[in-house]
């Protein structure tokens, strides 16, 4: 079974100052290794909401260290600090606009403001990047629904094959 290499950046400019606890980052991790039956290797990351930095954050977590999932949590909102998504399509090659419009479709079932969330997924190299939003209830509402998609999207992309927990998620690839 192929080794799983997922980044997880987490954009906070008070969790990263030591102001507030980073409750996004764990929530990621154990979703993943509940979805995942591979070995994983995490590369977790936060930073403060900085365009600059999340640009060259999610460049070094794919070409440096070969991420085939990265995940960032934070900075979609409507703020002026929030500049996730821009950074994202800013270093992607392709946008996925489909993982953004699942998960704000989902997200509406719990909050009339997901429609104002800016989650974009797109894939730089191998690597395919999600943006989730900072909220912990709110990760797995939105990462739950778009979960059966992103393994074969990694494997379209030449990624690692990931085995999910078919207990917990299923995936969908395709019959040959």
């Amino acid at each position: 079974m192929d080794i799983i290499n997922i980044g997880i950046l987490t954009l906070s400019d008070r969790a990263s100052s030591g102001l507030y606890e980073d409750k996004a980052t764990p929530v990621i991790e154990m979703l993943l290794k509940s979805y995942i039956k591979n070995d994983i290797v995490f590369h977790k990351i936060l930073i403060a909401d900085e365009y600059k930095k999340i640009i060259k954050t999610l460049k070094f977590l794919s070409d440096k260290k070969h991420c085939d999932l990265i995940i960032t949590s934070g900075g979609t909102g409507p703020a002026l600090r929030d500049v996730t998504p821009e950074a994202t399509k800013a270093v992607c090659k392709k946008i996925l606009p489909g993982f953004g419009e699942l998960m704000r479709k989902e997200s509406l079932k719990y909050v009339p403001t997901a429609i104002l969330s800016r989650q974009v997924a797109g894939i730089r190299k191998k690597s395919l990047i999600l943006n989730l939003p900072g909220n912990p209830k709110a990760i797995k509402e939105c990462l739950e629904p778009v979960f059966p998609a992103i393994a074969y999207c990694i494997d379209l992309i030449g990624g690692a094959f990931i085995q999910a927990n078919e207990e917990v998620i299923k995936v969908f690839r395709p019959k040959k």
